[in-house]
């Protein structure tokens, strides 16, 4: 278990390993998992930590307590000087691109309020398996600080004008609403949150590791480009794919009527 920058004797985000998945835990329920400077250092540490380990092929990232995470510490926020307001926006810029651009698929476990930065955490994760009491929202307009940066995550992840509701009432959407508007891709009851996420991980650890890096990396890439620029970028990615030992190895596996053999 991580003891990156302990609180009380207790991690701010502690780490379970489980064969090929990594479970990372939000671990403040008191501050409702705020993402604080400390925070957002913890998890960008454990996720450097974990990007080389080519063993770990999915991250899961959930919480502690009743809610997610209520975003950034207000307290934090209103005490800083300008200089230490870039520092802390840019360190949690930081984060939410190391969970874009890691190697691991990075699926969200979300159990509660996911809310303005919160909710830019997990609208950045590859995936989101929610509980059916969970809910997600950009409240920032409320106290005159609109949600700017979980907007880029946000509009990324639900069509436009939804995003843009959620951000100028700042009213939270439930899992059932998220779900249907593409943000949460499973809503489950609540007390099978955890074993419904594992069940998910495990089946995407399942895979080669070296395939899920490639197909995560060329996903991303592939989405702000235009069609034809698209179809280059993806063509590219496929020549090299099938060259890959796994790719070789699992094409002879379907011929052959045999489970792969996955060298990652």
């Amino acid at each position: 278990m991580s003891q990156t920058l302990s609180t009380a004797n207790e991690p701010l985000v502690s780490r379970e390993t489980d064969g090929a998945v990594v479970r990372l835990l939000l671990n403040c329920p008191q501050r409702r998992n705020a993402l604080s400077r400390r925070m957002l250092q913890s998890l960008r540490d454990e996720l450097a930590e974990l990007a080389p380990r080519r063993e770990i092929k999915v991250v899961v990232l959930a919480a502690a307590g009743p809610v997610f995470s209520a975003g950034h510490d207000l307290a934090e926020l209103s005490a800083a000087s300008p200089a230490e307001l870039e520092a802390i926006f840019a360190l949690c810029t930081e984060v939410m691109e190391a969970v874009r651009l890691g190697p691991q698929i990075v699926v969200a476990e979300v159990q509660g309020l996911a809310t303005a930065a919160g909710c830019q955490l997990a609208a950045t994760c590859d995936l989101i398996v929610a509980a059916d009491t969970a809910s997600f929202a950009t409240p920032g307009v409320k106290i005159g600080l609109f949600c700017s940066t979980p907007a880029v995550a946000l509009s990324r992840a639900v069509p436009a004008k939804k995003a843009l509701e959620m951000l100028v009432t700042g009213t939270p959407l439930s899992a059932a609403e998220a779900h249907d508007c593409g943000l949460v891709n499973r809503v489950v009851a609540a007390g099978e949150l955890t074993a419904a996420t594992r069940a998910l991980a495990q089946q995407i650890a399942a895979a080669s590791g070296e395939t899920l890096r490639i197909g995560k990396r060329a996903f991303y890439e592939q989405l702000a480009l235009d069609r034809p620029q698209a179809y280059a970028t993806a063509g590219c990615t496929m020549v090299c794919n099938a060259q890959t030992t796994d790719a070789q190895e699992g094409m002879r596996a379907f011929l052959e009527k045999r489970p792969p053999r996955w060298t990652s």
